[in-house]
């Protein structure tokens, strides 16, 4: 690896650079950078130029990218930025979304001029074994970023970083498809307690067994929806019920919605289409709960939706919590009619979407877990009921992410 002033002279030989923008790391030259020229006996240094992901283009859009990261972090340091919250935060935000692109850029650029450097040292016989031992890992590493990168481009679900309201109702089964309704629950509770994310119970209905017949919860996390938005669907158990005495296998269906969670300026909701009523609570929460109509039904009278909450101790928290309900559930009516408007573009994505769509089987005899979408199992139904679930969740992620590069 060359060093100090003889990586300077290699930079201004090889790649026509002054000292000054070689050492900077960033340059207006940088194009070249990628796609130096020939030289008699020697193999060409590789570039995202001329490598499978191609072109100019990608590398124009990367260096748009770094540039406006650098623009946001010079006006995050700007005193009237900081005492302004709401910008403060956007541009906050802004800089989150794009630096996991900017580091695999720097590193890519980091790693095409050591390997630049590498090669040129390979045409010098008493330095060629050397040079050669490092090419290898610097071409894998390179690879690498270049697959990330070409990720990191595609182009990115606007409700991927939001929270999430998950509703899961029982289905066909009567109470064994409520008791694994409780099951989901608690699975998905127990996923986000993995994650450090903040779960908050909305609204149950509950089964005289221990089940769930409905059970609506919010997991408030950036990013929730990117990681549980493929959870939509019908999920499938086959398994002998407590309640079964002849041993034989039942099987039972429970529905999972994965709504993004909607901010009030993502949806127009007027008041004066809601219907508010008030009344008493059922579920547990202790004597003040029941004796006081502290639980909140919400009517979207255009649309006849109906959102209830009475998990929260005080009306107003009930009626809070009701209307972000309401409000998610418009944003995904708009979301859903954009979707069949635009059905062309929808091969990207895994399945149907359809909350009927069949998604899943939990086969506890086999302790096998399939997910048809993909055709992938999991054998241990004990720990993925517990909530170890990233190992499907990543194998949904990279088949969508597949399907968008095949798309592009």
């Amino acid at each position: 690896m060359l060093v100090g002033d003889a990586s300077v002279e290699f930079a201004k030989r090889a790649f026509g650079l002054s000292p000054l923008r070689h050492s900077a790391g960033i340059s207006p030259d940088f194009p070249r950078c990628f796609n130096p020229p020939r030289r008699p006996g020697l193999h060409e240094v590789p570039s995202i130029a001329s490598s499978r992901y191609n072109s100019q283009p990608m590398i124009d859009r990367l260096e748009e990218i770094e540039r406006q990261f650098e623009e946001i972090e010079n006006q995050l340091q700007d005193p009237a930025v900081a005492s302004n919250i709401s910008e403060l935060q956007r541009l906050g935000k802004a800089r989150a979304s794009m630096e996991p692109t900017v580091t695999a850029f720097r590193s890519l650029k980091r790693v095409l001029k050591e390997l630049g450097e590498a090669q040129e040292l390979a045409s010098d016989p008493e330095m060629k074994e050397l040079a050669e031992a490092e090419i290898g890992p610097l071409e894998s590493e390179r690879a690498r970023l270049e697959a990330e990168l070409q990720k990191l481009l595609l182009p990115k679900d606007p409700n991927d970083d939001k929270s999430v309201i998950i509703e899961i109702r029982s289905a066909a089964g009567g109470d064994e498809a409520a008791l694994f309704a409780a099951e989901l629950y608690r699975m998905y509770f127990r996923y986000a307690e993995r994650r450090k994310w903040k779960v908050e119970l909305i609204d149950a209905e509950e089964s005289g067994i221990g089940g769930m017949s409905r059970v609506t919860f919010q997991i408030d996390a950036h990013g929730a929806y990117s990681q549980l938005k493929h959870e939509s669907g019908v999920h499938r158990v086959q398994r002998v019920p407590a309640t079964e005495s002849s041993g034989r296998t039942h099987t039972s269906t429970v529905t999972v919605a994965v709504l993004p969670e909607a901010d009030e300026a993502d949806v127009d909701m007027k008041m004066d289409d809601l219907e508010i009523s008030t009344y008493r609570a059922s579920s547990a929460g202790g004597q003040n709960v029941q004796k006081v109509e502290t639980a909140i039904r919400v009517i979207h009278k255009p649309t006849g939706l109906v959102v209830t909450c009475q998990d929260q101790r005080s009306q107003t928290q009930n009626k809070l919590q009701a209307l972000q309900v309401m409000r998610t559930k418009l944003y995904q009516m708009e979301v859903e009619k954009l979707e069949k408007e635009r059905a062309a573009e929808r091969r990207g994505q895994i399945g149907s979407g359809d909350r009927s769509e069949k998604i899943r089987t939990y086969n506890f005899p086999q302790s096998r877990i399939t997910d048809h979408r993909i055709g992938l199992s999991v054998h241990n139904t004990t720990s993925f009921m517990d909530g170890d679930i990233q190992e499907m969740i990543d194998g949904l992620i990279q088949e969508e992410q597949r399907r968008k590069l095949e798309e592009k």
